[in-house]
């Protein structure tokens, strides 16, 4: 097996069983979390494609997961692709068990194929360690891949949106200069590192990371997308993408209007 693709055998229903309270209790209790509409993922394989907030400790895949297990039971899977780093040391047997794969095109398409539901965040280490100032913004840096993955696969995307995750502390500008300085993009492949403000390390550069800040997290899970049907057989990649990413940026900014208070929701 190849450092890019992961067995999906090695996701242990007995594990998501039991860790699910616990991440349950953290959604709904410490995050307030709320999430709308999940009952719009369909049946079998279906591509769920998610904006990344949250920082070194984002919290959304949790909200996601719970939702998705109160919705179809813990007995569906749900795959959840990932960065590579978390994988590292004894992570590659931990997250594993928990339906974390290393975010390569075989790994989506295998459990797509095997008729499961596997989230993607396009925007990646990008989007999650944007400004704080972008929270309302859909930001996936050009990568269209996911496109191809749900071609390939021949399944549905259901796009998500999340609001509150990038006021779990205050990120204060992108930091790409500073990843290129450190090399962190060449030895990490993390393109952003910003400085941060929060709790109780104060200013920080990634590490060490502040404890997240109690943010109200709202989700909203919109209507799937047929790319064929929609586009034809053959579609261009990057118009479905801009497509997709323009319904995901009404439903953002529409959730950033019924925003109140930072952090309060």
């Amino acid at each position: 097996m190849s450092a890019g693709t992961f067995d999906l055998t090695a996701r242990d229903e007995t594990w998501v069983k039991r860790v699910l309270p616990v991440l349950k209790l953290v959604a709904k209790k410490y995050f307030r979390s709320e999430v709308r509409g999940m009952d719009k993922v369909p049946d079998g394989g279906v591509l769920l494609v998610s904006n990344h907030s949250g920082g070194l400790m984002a919290f959304d895949v949790p909200v996601i997961s719970v939702a998705f297990a109160d919705q179809f039971g813990a007995d569906r899977p749900l795959y959840t692709l990932a960065h590579d780093l978390i994988f590292t040391g004894a992570g590659k047997d931990v997250f594993g068990k928990f339906g974390f794969l290393p975010a390569h095109p075989k790994n989506a398409v295998a459990a797509l194929k095997a008729g499961a539901a596997t989230i993607v965040f396009p925007g990646g280490e990008w989007e999650v360690l944007r400004p704080t100032s972008e929270s309302a913004t859909i930001d996936f840096h050009g990568r269209t891949g996911y496109i191809r993955t749900a071609l390939e696969a021949g399944v549905p995307i259901v796009p998500i949106v999340t609001i509150g995750g990038q006021e779990t502390q205050l990120f204060l500008n992108r930091g790409d200069a500073l990843a290129k300085l450190l090399r962190l993009d060449k030895l990490l492949r993390i393109d952003s590192a910003p400085f941060a403000f929060g709790f109780p390390f104060g200013l920080t550069a990634h590490f060490p990371p502040n404890i997240p800040l109690p943010s109200k997290l709202v989700t909203e899970v919109l209507d799937p997308v047929d790319i064929t049907a929609e586009f034809g057989t053959n579609p261009d990649h990057d118009e479905v993408d801009q497509m997709i990413r323009k319904r995901m940026q009404h439903a953002l900014d529409g959730l950033a209007r019924e925003r109140r208070f930072p952090v309060l929701g």
